[in-house]
């Protein structure tokens, strides 16, 4: 008998990728296809259906060996019903994403929010290395998050827990940021925040290593101000720690609160390494409980763009096994 296999689908705004993954957690076939917003998305699911078909058959794999999939979703979501009350970036509105999935594979489908995904694809196969409480920020364009205690989601009452981004990690008088507030964390902590932070400090300064990315290019990304901190540039090394603060500040508030044994930090600014770690840890230790600053593991993900395919099966695993 061939081995049971969980589809694991990761929607974003560019691609859907899409994977057969064993109830082990290893990937046996991974791929990608574009992500068709034509008509407000009405055709997203469908191609995801006909490829995981067309796949299958390539792949020579039976229909009683799919037994389940998981599907991230960027936005708001009904996870109970498997609905997405909203996804800006693709168009969708009270869409049951759900129903009409299970219609075309005909087994169970269950849908969360991307972010949550990616956390339960680290706990389950990443850095979180199994920690049933844990806490994933996602450092990218923006700030996102997912929680897990007691090895489950947690949504909170409308299903938006995890929303770290819109912590407010700085004076009401901060940055705006998209959400209409001021001082989220995502304006000083994701890439484009930090990317703010250093071309105001090339333009307030006017000096060094950012000043003459900024004359250059006229602009300054995230990767240049961490560059810059690597070359012992100041200004640039001035910018990390006051990022690294906030996000230090706002991780242990959230811990003080939560008690996670891991920390996962992921996402395209995590990628800055150890020079962006040490200064969080710093600022982690500084504000929160002593025996929560010793106790918990702050690491950086591991698994990188499978860590949502990866997480969606992990969660399709979790509430089907037992059915």
């Amino acid at each position: 008998m061939k081995k049971p296999l969980f589809i694991g689908a990761d929607i974003g705004g560019t691609t859907v990728k899409l994977a057969f993954i064993t109830h082990e957690g290893h990937i046996t076939d991974k791929w990608e296809i574009t992500t068709n917003r034509t008509d407000n998305g009405k055709y997203i699911i469908k191609e995801i259906a006909e490829s995981i078909h067309n796949r299958a058959a390539v792949l020579g794999l039976t229909p009683d060996q799919l037994t389940a999939a998981g599907v991230g979703a960027p936005g708001y979501i009904d996870v109970e019903n498997g609905v997405i009350i909203e996804a800006v970036n693709l168009g969708w509105k009270n869409y049951g994403i759900k129903s009409e999935l299970e219609t075309l594979l005909h087994i169970p489908v269950i849908v969360d929010n991307d972010a949550n995904l990616a956390a339960g694809g680290e706990k389950w196969k990443g850095a979180g290395e199994g920690a049933d409480n844990l806490l994933a920020v996602t450092l990218g364009t923006g700030v996102g998050g997912g929680i897990i205690a007691g090895g489950e989601i947690i949504h909170g009452e409308s299903g938006l827990a995890g929303e770290i981004g819109h912590i407010t990690a700085v004076k009401s008088e901060g940055a705006p940021c998209n959400c209409g507030k001021k001082g989220c964390l995502e304006t000083v902590s994701s890439a484009t925040g930090i990317a703010r932070l250093g071309r105001e400090a090339a333009e307030e300064y006017k000096t060094g290593y950012l000043n003459d990315i900024l004359t250059e290019s006229g602009t300054v990304t995230a990767k240049d101000v961490f560059d810059g901190a690597k070359k012992g540039d100041e200004t640039a090394l001035k910018v990390v720690k006051e990022s690294s603060t906030h996000l230090g500040f706002a991780l242990a508030n959230l811990a003080n609160a939560l008690n996670p044994e891991t920390i996962v930090l992921g996402g395209g600014v995590s990628k800055a390494g150890s020079i962006l770690t040490d200064n969080v840890i710093e600022a982690f230790k500084q504000f929160s409980i002593p025996k929560i600053a010793a106790e918990t593991n702050i690491n950086i993900a591991t698994l990188g763009n499978d860590a949502g395919v990866i997480g969606a099966a992990w969660l399709a695993r979790q509430k089907t096994t037992s059915l």
